[in-house]
């Protein structure tokens, strides 16, 4: 039987803040509710995101963004079908 390799995962979420508008990303650990940075509000808006997955540290991208168009993660002219 072929040992499996555990990976860690950290939840970064996106909020928008209900008080001030301020959009951040917050690392949610536990139950603790997270608040805005700008004026620790708790009324916050949790935003769709798109996620990555990292591979060891090493950069999977060498265009260094995601496609402008629909945000695959391997860069810009991915998503493109031809």
């Amino acid at each position: 039987m072929a040992a499996s390799k555990r990976t860690e995962t950290m939840p970064i979420f996106e909020y928008l803040c209900r008080d001030c508008g301020d959009r951040f990303e917050a690392l949610v650990r536990g139950s603790a509710p997270p608040a805005c940075p700008s004026c620790h509000s708790a009324r916050l808006e949790q935003q769709v995101s798109v996620f990555a997955v990292g591979r060891g540290g090493a950069r999977t991208s060498p265009s260094g963004g995601a496609c402008g168009a629909c945000g695959d993660p391997r860069g810009p002219g991915s998503c493109d079908p031809n």
